[in-house]
C-alpha cells in the first residue's frame, strides 16, 4: 500500500535533547526513517550504535558533526554516512533551525550507548 506521509500524519512525534523535535515515518526492525529539527545552539550527546549505520541528509541549515574526534560541516542538500560503532554527535551552531532526514539501518532501538 502506498501512503503519503508528513509531520502531521507520521507514526509519532517525539521530543529529544534540548527542545529538539522528531517525527517517525518508518519504524521497522531493519530500518527507521525520521525527520528531526534542532533549534539553533543545540547539540546531541556523544554516542554510538553497535549495529546501526546512519545516514543524515540535511534539508535546512548547516550541521556540524563530530565523528571519532573529527569535525564535519554538512550543508543543506548534502548528507553524511556514519558507520556502526563510530562515536558521533550532531550540533547546530548556526543561527537558523537545522532540519534533516535520518535513516538508520537496522533501527537504533535499544542500540544506543551514550559516551558523555
Amino acid at each position: 500500500m502506498a501512503e503519503i506521509l508528513s509531520k502531521e500524519n507520521c507514526i509519532s512525534h517525539y521530543k529529544w535533547g534540548d527542545n529538539c523535535d522528531g517525527w517517525n515515518f518508518v519504524s521497522k526492525a531493519d530500518v527507521a526513517i525520521k525527520q528531526e529539527l534542532m533549534p539553533t545552539q543545540t547539540a546531541e550527546k556523544l554516542h554510538f550504535h553497535s549495529y546501526a549505520e546512519q545516514f543524515f541528509y540535511i534539508l535546512k541549515g548547516k550541521a556540524t558533526f563530530l565523528v571519532e574526534g573529527e569535525t564535519f560541516s554538512v550543508d543543506a542538500n548534502k548528507g553524511l554516512q556514519i558507520e556502526a560503532g563510530k562515536k558521533h554527535k550532531i550540533i547546530n551552531n548556526g543561527v537558523d533551525d537545522l532540519e534533516f532526514i535520518l535513516f538508520s539501518y537496522p533501527s537504533t532501538e535499544n542500540d544506543r550507548k551514550d559516551c558523555e
